[in-house]
């Protein structure tokens, strides 16, 4: 079976919700899905979400590429969803990634403003900001992070409200998702026996 590599772009049809607590509720739910079912379908790759529109980017056998692409082209969330990048590859660049998830970042936007973009706007993109894109996705150190916003509005937020943990909210978020899951885990190994 052969590599592939595919990038969309498309606009997201809810409302964002507000992030004061570092997560748009949308998004992160489809990045948890999207983290299941591409780690079983040995799916890699990035997501971006900003301006009400997302630009997403898979690599990995070209028929679990297919149907993850199909599944988001049916996903209500998505319209006017439009492939960038669709081409094979010798081999995978996400080696560690299900989806990985850049939040809102100085890394973007100061791609915007080197390309005299206003907006993030995916769909009208060039061959070489998609490269320079997905570049910027593999290369972010955002790593597991499921916010969206701006970091420096959280560190000022976090001081206002005299916050000392060293976590951010996201991160925190992210530990009590992950123990939930452990012991719901537990529980189902605990009844199997």
């Amino acid at each position: 079976m052969s590599l592939i590599r595919l990038a969309y772009a498309s606009e997201a049809t809810f409302e964002a919700q507000p992030v004061d607590k570092g997560v748009e509720p949308h998004v992160a739910r489809i990045l948890l899905t999207s983290r299941n079912n591409n780690a079983k379908a040995h799916l890699v790759g990035g997501l971006y979400y900003g301006d009400n529109r997302f630009f997403q980017y898979l690599e990995g056998e070209e028929d679990e590429v297919h149907k993850t692409f199909g599944r988001i082209k049916r996903d209500d969330r998505h319209r006017n969803i439009i492939t960038l990048i669709e081409e094979p590859i010798e081999a995978r660049t996400f080696s560690n990634w299900s989806m990985k998830y850049v939040p809102l970042s100085s890394d973007v936007r100061q791609f915007l403003q080197r390309h005299g973009l206003d907006t993030f706007n995916p769909q009208a993109f060039s061959a070489d900001q998609c490269e320079e894109m997905i570049g910027l996705i593999r290369d972010s150190r955002h790593d597991q992070k499921l916010a969206n916003y701006d970091e420096t509005v959280t560190r000022n937020t976090q001081k206002t409200r005299g916050t000392t943990s060293g976590f951010s909210p996201a991160l925190r978020f992210g530990l009590i998702a992950a123990a939930v899951c452990l012991v719901g885990a537990l529980i189902y190994a605990g009844s199997l026996l």
